[in-house]
């Protein structure tokens, strides 16, 4: 209706309700009006929204509901109602996609599985989709969720950090290595490395399979000489640290390429199985596969061992961020006591999480504490060439004013300990700054060794 008022190449004469057709006040209840009267009073309603003696003066909001199609990713949706018939049925299915986001990742424990949540669909029916409820019957209830939040009471426990968004380096005019003493060495497994690839024109979406092609990455092995693995490799590298140099970009690029020339031909890189190592096309083939592995490897140890200062930066927006800063949230997780922390519950991943809130909450040597659990702490880290974010689990005040950063973990991979070392140049970088305090870092092994580690950092031997 809008639309046709909007599209007449005149514009219709003010519509005035109150009159009757001579003219004079009508006090009766309004006529009606045609249809392309009553377009053009919804034009001037809309024109007119929130104008003094205008036909849209009690307007307030105007709310317009389309297609729920693309960029929507709210996870509360519980009902969705269709009012017109969908144009394909790739649509349809989109739409009713927006409400099956999950809201909650909780395992029930006695199937091992996610517990079935639902939307509600009103309006065009989706017969397409399978159901497992009979017509009509309602969803369960949602479980009882705990509401997590600071205690203005317990401000005292408030903790506080530098909000570093990135660490700036400070290289050493000559970059040395000494590839034998870094630990751990750099291991590439063949078994665990994609060595055949096939190739298929995309139709519609999908993989042709009656046209496929292997790729052989022998041939690849073949092309790729030693020297052009270690001009690719400090290429890489070079690219990486190319912001933070300050000397000559040559002199850079002809010590990256010694650097991954002694590490290629050296005994850094341990291969498996030993068939990949005794054969140099093999072994070829392994180290271009794994070529951002390499990169990643010989990076960090220039990042890590060639800094001679380091300088947190900081966001300008919120340079200092702390647990007061914690918006309201819900979750269905067990929760345990925290007395000692700012935040009202620790929500509580494992009961290895809980024992440990336990000993914070009753170990002398913690003043203060809080689980890092949507706090907002977070350190940047580079794995596999991607800059990915590092949540450590607690955050500890110790009663000596010093904080500390503690990890739990029981198994660690190869991307845990590039979270660590991430972390520790983060205290490093910070405590080289000098404002915020003196910050350590440790990780806990066991739920035992809380106290251990407590009295260390205590003790001024971190």
């Amino acid at each position: 209706m809008l639309g046709e008022a909007e599209a007449a190449a005149e514009p219709i004469a003010e519509v005035d309700i109150s009159k009757g057709e001579d003219g004079r006040e009508n006090d009766d209840s309004p006529r009606k009006l045609t249809k392309k009267q009553q377009a053009e009073l919804l034009r001037m309603q809309v024109d007119t929204v929130g104008q003094p003696g205008k036909p849209g003066e009690k307007i307030q909001n105007i709310i317009s509901v389309g297609m729920l199609s693309e960029g929507w990713d709210a996870k509360t949706v519980t009902h969705i109602m269709g009012l017109r018939a969908f144009s394909s049925q790739l649509l349809c299915e989109q739409v009713v996609g927006r409400g099956l986001r999950r809201t909650s990742y909780e395992v029930n424990p006695e199937t091992g599985l996610f517990e079935p949540e639902y939307v509600n669909i009103f309006g065009v029916p989706f017969t397409f989709l399978p159901h497992e409820s009979a017509e009509g019957a309602v969803p369960p209830p949602e479980k009882h969720k705990t509401a997590i939040h600071p205690v203005g009471e317990k401000a005292e426990f408030e903790i506080s950090w530098p909000n570093v968004v990135r660490i700036h380096h400070s290289y050493s005019p000559r970059l040395e290595l000494d590839w034998e003493a870094l630990q751990p060495p750099l291991e590439l497994d063949a078994f665990q490395t994609a060595s055949i690839a096939k190739l298929a024109p995309i139709v519609e979406g999908n993989p042709d399979m009656t046209k496929i092609s292997e790729i052989d990455l022998e041939n690849l092995a073949r092309e790729q000489r030693t020297q052009r693995i270690i001009f690719q490799t400090a290429r890489d590298v070079y690219d990486q640290m190319e912001e933070d140099w300050k000397g000559s970009r040559e002199f850079l690029l002809a010590q990256l390429v010694k650097l991954v020339e002694q590490f290629i031909r050296s005994d850094g890189i341990h291969i498996k199985p030993g068939l990949f190592e005794r054969d140099d096309l093999k072994r070829r083939l392994l180290i271009t596969l794994n070529m951002t592995k390499v990169v990643q490897y010989i990076w960090q140890a220039i990042r890590f061992e060639n800094a001679d200062r380091l300088e947190p930066v900081f966001d300008q927006n919120r340079p200092i961020r702390s647990t007061g800063d914690m918006r309201t949230w819900y979750t269905g997780k067990p929760c345990a006591e925290a007395r000692r922390s700012h935040i009202n519950f620790c929500v509580c991943d494992s009961t290895w999480e809980a024992t440990e809130a336990y000993h914070l909450d009753h170990a002398p040597e913690a003043a203060g504490w809080a689980k890092n659990d949507h706090l907002g702490f977070e350190v940047f880290y580079i794995y596999r060439g991607v800059v990915r974010k590092y949540r450590p689990d607690f955050l500890i005040r110790l009663v000596t004013g010093d904080m500390l950063v503690l990890e739990v973990k029981g198994k660690e991979t190869e991307q845990d300990k590039t979270k660590r070392r991430f972390l520790d140049e983060w205290v490093r970088a910070v405590n080289s700054h000098g404002g915020f305090g003196r910050w350590s870092c440790d990780v806990s092994r066991n739920p035992a060794d809380v106290r251990d580690i407590l009295a260390r950092h205590s003790g001024g031997d971190a």
